[in-house]
């Protein structure tokens, strides 16, 4: 299944993103992770039956707008996005598949709206990170130092595409073909070479996160069947036990763990695809 690029208007602004030709066949709206892009799922459409697959590129990533100044990049947000996304593409009910960041956005989208979600793939998370309660006032208080220091900072100027290359391939453990397509969808050329597209916004701290027991709310609230996908050995942001006591609150879930990093989807998308194509069959 080949994913051809598309442009999609809101009422408030532009989605860009990559799209398969199959209009009449199941709908699947994939998200990626944070400051990756719809490329990301590439290597795992190419694996997967015919999909009404719309891999969308997540505000301040890829070819999409950036969120206007002064409105920040939260949860609710990118929530509301995402099912904005759904009504410009006329789909009533739908499966979200999403991996890391992109896969807290589906999980809570899920817990949001269970009208909407039909089926969920959840790919390296399930519901957001965790903030505990004691470190709230510092973290707030990191949040909003940085954003009013942003606008001193520029954007770094690449001479040609071998060192963002090579950085996302130290950054997460790519091989180069995965990491350069990524890059490829994530920089824009500049007076002297290429940077950086992505709203530099993104990389501030994060001003506030959810305690265990909200997101253990959100999860037990999800009704739609989900099958969560995890890498082997976990990520030391989400370990175990708690990504499987995460899956435990699921009404409806199941996992498959398979050895690999972050990005299992891209560098084994045959292995993975092999579980998204059972779990959308019913099997």
């Amino acid at each position: 299944m080949i994913l051809q690029p598309f442009a999609l208007s809101l009422a408030t602004t532009t989605v860009a993103g990559l799209r398969s030709e199959h209009r009449d066949a199941p709908r699947v709206l994939a998200l990626h992770g944070w400051l990756d892009n719809a490329a990301s799922f590439v290597p795992l459409a190419a694996h997967l039956p015919a999909l009404d697959l719309v891999a969308i590129d997540l505000p301040g990533h890829g070819h999409s707008a950036h969120l206007p100044p002064g409105t920040q990049y939260n949860t609710p947000g990118a929530i509301c996005h995402v099912l904005d996304v759904a009504d410009a593409l006329g789909w009533d009910r739908f499966t979200l598949l999403g991996h890391s960041m992109g896969a807290g956005i589906a999980s809570l989208t899920a817990a949001a709206a269970p009208e909407r979600v039909e089926r969920l793939i959840a790919i390296e998370a399930l519901g957001g990170l965790r903030g505990p309660e004691e470190e709230t006032a510092s973290r707030l208080r990191e949040h909003v130092q940085a954003a009013r220091r942003l606008g001193d900072k520029r954007l770094r100027v690449f001479a040609d595409l071998a060192a963002p290359i090579r950085a996302r391939m130290m950054a997460n453990q790519l091989s180069e073909p995965c990491a350069r397509l990524l890059v490829e969808r994530g920089v824009m050329p500049v007076e002297g070479g290429y940077s950086w597209c992505s709203d530099p916004r993104l990389m501030l701290p994060t001003a506030l996160r959810m305690s265990e027991a909200q997101i253990d709310n959100l999860l037990a609230a999800i009704e739609c069947p989900t099958q969560v996908v995890y890498a082997s050995p976990a990520q030391s942001y989400y370990p175990e036990p708690l990504r499987s006591e995460r899956l435990r609150l699921l009404r409806d879930g199941r996992s498959a763990v398979f050895p690999g990093t972050h990005h299992l989807h891209m560098e084994h998308p045959g292995t993975v695809a092999a579980v998204i194509t059972g779990f959308l069959q019913g099997q």
